[in-house]
């Protein structure tokens, strides 16, 4: 697990759990979208509480290595992000695609859910907010702040 101010290398991770017994790789890769309920987007800005954080994403990791015999790289940006950039790379390699797919749904979504991982919306008007990362998708962020 990387915790990073630096871009995300897809290749990399891919490179970090890819071997000859293994013949499927799932990846998701979140990406900053220019939009979100509606409103404009101009950037993001990620913070953590990066022990506990770290500690949080191991612990999921080492969850789905042994639920589903994979095994993962994951790495998330922290910092100020613009629209296009990666947040977020989960990678699952195993030896069929059933068990790559599974377990890297499975991550992203602990990660989202469990991990004090924290995301602020930069509009286009000017103004900001925290957005609560288990909120159903198109919802008002809260915490907006002019």
């Amino acid at each position: 697990m990387h915790l990073q101010h630096d871009p995300l290398d897809l290749a990399a991770l891919v490179a970090s759990v890819a071997s000859p017994d293994r013949g499927a790789l799932a990846t998701f890769v979140g990406l900053v979208r220019d939009h979100h309920a509606g409103r404009g987007v101009l950037g993001l800005e990620y913070s953590a509480y990066g022990a506990m954080a770290e500690g949080q994403c191991a612990r999921i990791v080492a969850e789905a290595e042994g639920r589903w015999k994979v095994r993962l790289a994951l790495a998330h940006r922290l910092g100020g992000l613009t629209v296009g950039e990666a947040a977020v790379i989960v990678v699952a390699a195993s030896a069929h695609r059933e068990a790559a797919f599974e377990a890297c749904r499975w991550v992203i979504e602990a990660v989202k859910a469990q991990v004090p991982i924290w995301k602020r919306e930069r509009y286009l008007d000017g103004s900001e907010a925290w957005v609560d990362p288990t909120a159903p998708a198109g919802t008002m962020p809260t915490g907006e702040t002019p």
